[in-house]
């Protein structure tokens, strides 16, 4: 199944959904209103383990009641999937076999670059901002996604 194949089914769906920056040491969390016009981020967690934090994904869509997940996958600026993009589809795999919503990835490309600009730009510096990027990451991934869904036919 495509990348677009993935959106369709979600846009088919009704109701908030999660984005997920998947990171081996943070992985950043952003919800959704249920009308899908505004993405907010929830934090991260650091389970530790791509088995752990598919758990703590698992968990964390349950919990927020969500339609469908969007996994961030970091396509290189060619176009190509390298190992981190895979290791990011590993997990996305992961979590479809944990949970009975959609799981979708979404092209992340700029998405760190945009949110270390954003906190260059608020003078964010330090343990704060190790604190917020990851959440930050996934909140930007998620209104792209919104945004892009909201075109769609």
């Amino acid at each position: 199944m495509t990348e677009l194949d993935t959106l369709i089914t979600v846009k088919n769906t009704t109701g908030k959904l999660l984005s997920v920056d998947f990171g081996d040491v943070r992985t950043g969390l952003a919800v959704s209103d249920p009308s899908r016009l505004l993405a907010s981020g929830i934090g991260y967690i650091s389970p530790g383990g791509i088995e752990k934090t598919a758990d703590a994904v698992a968990a964390a869509a349950l919990e927020n009641k969500v339609s469908a997940v969007i996994v961030g996958l970091p396509v290189n600026m060619d176009g190509s999937h390298g190992s981190r993009a895979q290791r990011c589809a590993k997990f996305a795999s992961l979590l479809k076999e944990r949970i009975s919503v959609p799981v979708a990835v979404f092209d992340e490309r700029m998405t760190t670059m945009t949110a270390s600009r954003y906190l260059n730009e608020t003078n964010t510096k330090g343990k704060k901002r190790k604190q917020v990027i990851d959440t930050l990451s996934a909140q930007i991934i998620l209104q792209n996604c919104l945004d892009r869904l909201k075109y769609m036919n």
